[in-house]
């Protein structure tokens, strides 16, 4: 089997409030403007695409929002989003790959992230037999795109796939495709999911 995990809340915790704290200390626009102004619209998309550049994307989000940051002042926030590693689901990856299934990690991200997450969590990259990323892909979810070439790529059938994301419409799109699809609403979801069904 191949089992495709998202990264955010999945693999690892974030929190965009976090983001919205370190921008609202460095540009002295209050938290609650900026909470109530943040919106992922065209210009997050495209720049989970690879179709802006992250100077683009920071020029455009300060703009959106009414902030004077700097390029680090506006990447200094936007590595914030990142909390913890969930340890309860690289040891259930690692496991997975013990018993001879293939394991990927299918994440919409951006060079800003890549630039840190992949140095301040190397587990994931040892947990994964390899990383899928929109922005090398050119297409994000829940594009029906990104799923058909990753399995493309992965030289698996849909029904051979079982895809675990926090997002209800990257849910449906991997579902539109034939790929079994788990909504992850908590650390505990994925743990349970191998409790009720050992591989």
């Amino acid at each position: 089997m191949l089992y495709i995990f998202d990264l955010g809340n999945v693999i690892v915790d974030i929190d965009f409030n976090r983001v919205m704290g370190v921008w609202s200390d460095l540009s002295r626009v209050p938290l609650a403007n900026l909470q109530n102004s943040f919106v992922m619209g065209e210009a997050f998309h495209r720049h989970e695409r690879g179709q802006i550049t992250d100077e683009e994307f920071a020029a455009a989000v300060c703009d959106e929002m009414g902030m004077a940051l700097s390029f680090d002042q506006f990447a200094a926030g936007w590595q914030a989003v990142f909390v913890a590693l969930r340890p309860e689901v690289i040891a259930v990856m690692k496991q997975l790959r013990e018993k001879g299934h293939r394991v990927v990690v299918l994440s919409n991200t951006n060079r800003l992230h890549t630039n840190f997450w992949p140095g301040e969590y190397p587990e994931i990259a040892e947990a994964a037999d390899k990383i899928y990323l929109s922005q090398e892909m050119g297409t994000r979810k829940p594009e029906p795109e990104i799923y058909l070439k990753l399995l493309q790529e992965e030289g698996t059938p849909a029904d051979r796939a079982i895809f675990f994301d926090d997002n209800a419409d990257n849910i449906k799109g991997a579902q539109q495709v034939g790929i079994t699809s788990i909504l992850v609403t908590g650390k505990e979801t994925i743990p349970a999911y191998f409790a009720n069904n050992p591989c």
